[in-house]
């Protein structure tokens, strides 16, 4: 199944990266995006809307719920590969005149804002679904992990 069909790399950057600076498209790879939604929101949407979405049906869903919650885990997932270039020597950071590599501490609260504001897009998903389950027939709420186990603030809970 090809998720970059429900948001591509242009869009991963529209959505995702909303803080000012320039990311190219050519960043984001499909393989992220892939890795993104197999990793985040499959466990929470079921394969067979995931299909069904692919196939441009629910495009209330897709556009306002799948591509911010996918955007949002794609940057999560590349944002620490942003930090750094790796090239035939090695991993390395920039070194511009305008500009500095980030404290450690300041990109560790910057990948938790990141994390936060995607939980925050796959609990809203997972709202949705729920509150649309007679609608939306591929949809299985009990696959939706989230109606099982929360991770909220810090304790995992499982109904």
């Amino acid at each position: 199944m090809k998720y970059s069909s429900i948001v591509t790399p242009a869009e991963v950057i529209a959505l995702a990266f909303s803080d000012g600076g320039y990311v190219a498209a050519e960043n984001i790879g499909e393989v992220d995006i892939a890795t993104a939604v197999r990793r985040w929101v499959k466990p929470v949407v079921g394969e067979a809307l995931l299909g069904a979405v692919t196939l441009s049906r629910y495009k209330e869903l897709r556009d306002e719920y799948l591509k911010p919650t996918v955007a949002l885990y794609t940057r999560l997932l590349v944002q620490p590969r942003l930090n750094a270039v790796t090239s035939q020597l090695g991993l390395t950071v920039a070194a511009g005149a305008s500009s500095k590599v980030a404290e450690a501490s300041l990109r560790e609260e910057h990948l938790r804002a990141i994390k936060t504001r995607a939980h925050a897009a796959l609990r809203a998903l997972s709202d949705y679904l729920n509150d649309h389950v007679e609608e939306i027939s591929e949809y299985n709420p009990k696959e939706n992990v989230l109606n099982r186990c929360s991770c909220d603030g810090g304790f995992v809970q499982i109904f």
